[in-house]
C-alpha cells in the first residue's frame, strides 16, 4: 500500500492520505509551450522560403519572370528611341547576365529580402556595366546627419566601399520596399509571411515524418500495474522490439500482438482529426497573400474570390505587378538618366499581352473623348 508525502514550506514532510485500490492511471497535462518561428533574416528566410518551400519557390518566380516581360523603353522628351546607348547597356548589362535575367534577379531580391543593389560599373565616366548585389553582402554606411554616406560590399575575403558621389552616377543603387521600422533596409513579402511559411514547412515535416512511422500517430504502450514493474532488460527488449518491428514505412500495416497486460493508447491526433490538409492550404493562401499573387495562379484549392483564371490573372498585374514595374523602371531612371544625357525609362504595357484587353478600353474611351485634342489623347495614353 504506497504512500504519498507532500512537501511543505521549509522542506518538511507530511504523510498525506493512504488508499487501497486496483491499478491506478497515472496522466499528465502538459501546458502547450511558446512556438518556434524561423530567424528573421535574409539567409535564414531564403534557404527556409525560397529553397524548400514550394509556394515561395512559385510566387517569387512567378512575379519576377512576369515582371521581366514587360519591356523597357528609352524616352527623350516625348519621342520615344528606338537605338541608344541606355538600351544597349539593359539589353547586355554586363558579360554574365542577360538583361531579362538582371531584371528577374532585381524583382527576385525584393520578394525574398526587401532590398535589391545594382553596382554601376565605370570606366572614365562612363557607365560601361551593371550588377547584382547579393542584399546580405550590403551594410549602409550612415553619415552624421543619420542618411546612407556610402555602402560597403563583403565578398571573397575583403570588403571595398562603394561611393554615392555622382561620378557621374553614384556608384550603387539601392532599392528597398517600405519598412515601417526601419531606417535604411527595407522589409520582404517573405519576412511577413514567415509564421505561415513554418506552419506550411512544419505540416510538412509532420507529415514525412508521419508516413516514416507506417502513418500511424504516436501512442504508448500501457502496462498495467497488477502484473508487477517491468525490469530494466524487459523494457529495453520490448522497446528495440517496437522500433525493429513495427517503425518505418517499411513495417507499414504488421500487426502486433500484446500480451501481458499491455494496451495501445494513441497520443496524438490523426491527419482527419487536425484537418491537415486545409491546415496546409491556408498557410499556403496567407503565402501568397503576402507576396500580391492570388492563389488561383499556384494551384491552392478553396479560392472563390475569382470567377475565372483571366481576373486572376489581371489582379496579379493591376495589384502587384504594374506597381512594383514602374517603381524599379523610376528608380533605375533617376539614377541613370545623368549619364546617358538625361533621357527617361518608361515600362511599356501596351507590349503586355496579358493587359491587352484593359489598354484597348482604355484607347476607346480617351479615343471617343471628342473634348480632348490629339495631343491630349496621346499624353494620357504614354504615347509620344
Amino acid at each position: 500500500m504506497p504512500k504519498w508525502f507532500t512537501r511543505l514550506a521549509g522542506g518538511a514532510t507530511v504523510a498525506a492520505e493512504t488508499k487501497a485500490g486496483g491499478p491506478q492511471t497515472l496522466m499528465q497535462l502538459t501546458a502547450l509551450g511558446e512556438p518556434s518561428w524561423s530567424r528573421r533574416g535574409f539567409v535564414s528566410l531564403a534557404s527556409a522560403g525560397y529553397l524548400r518551400n514550394p509556394v515561395v519557390h512559385r510566387c517569387v518566380r512567378l512575379i519576377a519572370e512576369t515582371a521581366n516581360s514587360v519591356p523597357l523603353v528609352v524616352e527623350d522628351g516625348t519621342r520615344r528611341l528606338s537605338e541608344h546607348p541606355l538600351l544597349s547597356l539593359l539589353a547586355r548589362p554586363n558579360r554574365r547576365l542577360s538583361g531579362s535575367e538582371f531584371l528577374a534577379e532585381v524583382y527576385a531580391y525584393l520578394q525574398t529580402a526587401g532590398n535589391a543593389y545594382l553596382e554601376a560599373g565605370l570606366v572614365d565616366g562612363e557607365v560601361r556595366a551593371l550588377y547584382t548585389l547579393r542584399p546580405d553582402r550590403v551594410k549602409v554606411v550612415p553619415g552624421r546627419d543619420g542618411y546612407p554616406a556610402a555602402y560597403t560590399y563583403s565578398a571573397g575575403g575583403r570588403t571595398r566601399q562603394l561611393s554615392l558621389e555622382p561620378r557621374p552616377v553614384p556608384e550603387l543603387l539601392h532599392l528597398a520596399l517600405f519598412h515601417p521600422l526601419d531606417d535604411h533596409y527595407g522589409m520582404a513579402p517573405l519576412e511577413a509571411a514567415q509564421q505561415s511559411l513554418d506552419i506550411h514547412n512544419a505540416a510538412s515535416a509532420w507529415n514525412k515524418a508521419l508516413l516514416d512511422n507506417a502513418a500511424r500517430p504516436s501512442g504508448a504502450l500501457v502496462y498495467s500495474s497488477e502484473a508487477g514493474n517491468l525490469t530494466e532488460s524487459q523494457f529495453r527488449r520490448l522497446k528495440d522490439e517496437l522500433e525493429a518491428g513495427f517503425q518505418g514505412a517499411a513495417n507499414a500495416g504488421r500487426p502486433m500482438v500484446l500480451e501481458g497486460g499491455l494496451d495501445w493508447k494513441a497520443m496524438a491526433l490523426t491527419p482527419q482529426e487536425m484537418d491537415f490538409m486545409e491546415l496546409k492550404h491556408a498557410a499556403a493562401r496567407e503565402i501568397a497573400l503576402a507576396f500580391g499573387v492570388p492563389p488561383m495562379l499556384l494551384g491552392i484549392p478553396g479560392d472563390n474570390t475569382y470567377a475565372n483564371y483571366v481576373e486572376a490573372n489581371r489582379a496579379l498585374w493591376r495589384q502587384t505587378l504594374i506597381p512594383l514595374v514602374r517603381r524599379v523602371a523610376d528608380d533605375l531612371s533617376f539614377w541613370l538618366a545623368p549619364a546617358f544625357g538625361g533621357v527617361r525609362l518608361r515600362p511599356d504595357f501596351d507590349a503586355v499581352e496579358a493587359l491587352a484587353e484593359d489598354r484597348a478600353a482604355l484607347w476607346e474611351r480617351v479615343g471617343k473623348a471628342e473634348f480632348l485634342s490629339d495631343e491630349e489623347k496621346r499624353r494620357m495614353l504614354g504615347v509620344g
